[in-house]
């Protein structure tokens, strides 16, 4: 399972993609010529150049092409996430997606006004990538590292800081993984001040593994439907994370 294959979603070979991929490799150097830890700091890199290069909004769409993104240079969580699949594909990493039935009250904080259009349920797309070196035809394939432990182990990247990911305020899960543990499965000792790093327990379902966020989607469908993917978008699109509250109410007026 998982693999540096484009899909309709993560465009790979798409020029826009090539470019941002030219640009990480001049800093970081080709992820094709390195072993396992080096290709970890590739991603990192690669991290860090996508949060410059794309501003988080907020989105109801799971399904734009990670070219699309990166021409509009905005994108939510969920796309930025995409962005960094597709440059780890074109790059040679093998990717795959772990997917995750979250519960809606996870992003009350970050829309305290608009509960009421908040789905009850969030199918979330969790990356992650085989960083180790290709194994010998027939020999065992390396392991799968998530994307919550790209920047160290998840207990590492608690005992960093004692405030976890609240989702709340402008920073995104995608901009929290550079400094906190954002922990899933509840394994990692957290510090028992702040926000807490376990958020097993917004988990409602693991849905498994896929091969690439397309397969997931086609399989569980995006959280919204079509029509609720059409109202919203306009609204949503362009509007950042963090952004005035109040501006969200917008939505409900729609």
């Amino acid at each position: 399972m998982g693999s540096t294959a484009p899909t309709r979603i993560l465009d790979r070979r798409h020029p826009r993609v090539v470019a941002l991929l030219r640009r990480i490799e001049a800093e970081a150097g080709s992820a094709r010529l390195v072993g396992a830890e080096d290709r970890s700091a590739f991603l990192r890199v690669a991290h860090r150049h996508i949060a410059e290069a794309v501003r988080p909004v907020y989105s109801v769409r799971e399904d734009p092409p990670v070219s699309e993104v990166l021409r509009r240079g905005r994108g939510s969580c969920s796309q930025r996430l995409a962005v960094l699949e597709a440059v780890a594909r074109a790059s040679g990493v093998p990717t795959r997606v772990r997917g995750l039935l979250v519960d809606g009250r996870f992003w009350y904080p970050r829309f305290p006004r608009l509960r009421r259009f908040v789905p009850d349920q969030v199918v979330l797309a969790w990356p992650e990538f085989r960083v180790a070196v290709p194994a010998p035809v027939g020999g065992p394939a390396g392991p799968w590292l998530s994307t919550s432990e790209l920047f160290g182990s998840l207990d590492e990247l608690s005992g960093r800081r004692a405030d976890g990911f609240s989702n709340a305020g402008a920073e995104t899960l995608f901009d929290a993984l550079s400094r906190t543990a954002i922990d899933w499965d509840g394994t990692t000792l957290c510090p028992a001040s702040g926000a807490g790093c376990d958020l097993s327990g917004h988990v409602l379902a693991d849905l498994g593994h896929f091969d690439s966020r397309d397969e997931l989607f086609a399989r569980h469908g995006q959280t919204l439907c079509a029509t609720a993917r059409l109202l919203a978008e306009p609204v949503l699109g362009r509007r950042g994370a963090g952004a005035d509250r109040a501006g969200l109410a917008a939505l409900a007026e729609t």
